[in-house]
């Protein structure tokens, strides 16, 4: 069977500023079995202008009259938070994933409190700067791909190419030979996942695309996973069926809550179910090689048919599409040697319904 899943319970900004929410959301995720809980860490001032616009969806979910950087400032997990969270991760039993978005940030969550991995959002793919600096810590990152196309995605692995391998003189032709290098191949191959993503909350199904996730192994030949933002757990379901390494949800405590993003995410129970079926489904895909499963065996007589006598047959007599016919059980001569017996004679008589022999 295929490595398990890496299943990440997205609780992003839905603590809403509370330390005690935020606590709750990793009971949660924890009791519904997901890999690991994922928060974002960032400073408002260094993430967005005064005058950056929200999304549709964020007027919607949150009060319009407020900016993105008021929205944003309100949902700041500073150090003090992060120990505390860490800390109760790890009575919990779940790994404490963040996701940065400025330097210091990525100095926090990297060196300060040695997350063992980091994870880079769709809306960072084209920030050359920050992801230069996540791969110079080292880190194995896991990097989503909402909004972008190929090219742009080749152009991040060249960066994070360029700084695994310790290179110190950046520029657009010096990532590019990073990523064509057998060496940058071989550690991106070592650090990087890839998620497919749909960078819209909720996203509509029709634009999912998961055949996308083909393309992306095609073309990276990386681990490839999905981070969905679809109303309701059947498509990470699909996902994993397609063959996905890694589903990232998000999921809130309650969708009815005030902020950007609990509209758009799973409840607890809604998770736990997400969780169950995605350990369904990963004994159900199998290893792909075809052949009689162990429960199968024992169906085999019953379900299959044997060469029977049709009537009475008689020793010397020849066996004709009139004496010879195929019924159930499936312990005798395979019907599928119907027309060799048809040039032979029966070795003895055989009453009707008798399994015939050679």
């Amino acid at each position: 069977m295929s490595k398990a899943c890496y299943i990440i319970a997205e609780a992003g900004v839905n603590h809403n500023g509370s330390l005690d929410m935020a606590k709750k959301l990793i009971e949660v995720a924890a009791e519904a079995g997901a890999d690991a809980v994922k928060f974002q860490t960032f400073k408002a001032e260094k993430l967005v202008s005064n005058c950056a616009p929200k999304a549709e969806y964020q007027i919607q979910t949150t009060d319009a009259t407020e900016s993105q950087f008021e929205m944003i400032r309100k949902l700041e997990l500073d150090e003090a938070a992060h120990d505390v969270l860490i800390e109760h991760c790890r009575t919990c039993s779940i790994e404490f994933l963040s996701t940065p978005f400025d330097e210091e940030s990525v100095d926090l969550l990297a060196g300060k409190l040695g997350l063992p991995r980091l994870k880079i959002p769709s809306g960072e793919i084209t920030n050359g700067p920050l992801l230069l600096k996540i791969a110079q810590t080292g880190k194995p990152v896991i990097l989503s791909t909402g909004m972008s196309t190929l090219g742009e995605i080749e152009d991040a692995l060249g960066v994070l190419a360029f700084a695994y391998l310790g290179f110190n003189i950046p520029s657009i032709e010096a990532f590019r030979a990073a990523y064509c290098c057998a060496e940058g191949q071989a550690i991106l191959q070592d650090k990087v996942t890839l998620l497919h993503c749909t960078t819209e909350y909720p996203a509509p199904v029709e634009d999912v695309n998961l055949k996308v996730m083909d393309t992306l192994n095609s073309a990276f030949g990386l681990p490839i996973g999905y981070s969905d933002h679809t109303d309701g757990i059947a498509v990470p379901i699909a996902a994993v069926a397609r063959g996905a390494v890694t589903i990232e949800k998000h999921f809130t405590l309650d969708k009815r809550l005030p902020g950007p993003d609990h509209r758009a995410s799973l409840e607890p129970g809604e998770l736990t179910q997400m969780v169950a079926a995605i350990r369904l489904v990963e004994k159900a895909v199998g290893c792909g090689r075809k052949f009689p499963s162990q429960c199968e065996k024992k169906n085999i007589s019953v379900a299959r048919k044997s060469l029977v006598a049709a009537c009475s047959i008689k020793q010397g007599e020849q066996f004709t599409a009139h004496n010879l016919t195929t019924k159930r059980p499936g312990n005798g001569l395979s019907p599928i040697q119907y027309w060799d017996l048809l040039s032979r004679r029966a070795c003895r008589n055989f009453d009707p319904d008798e399994l015939v022999c050679l």
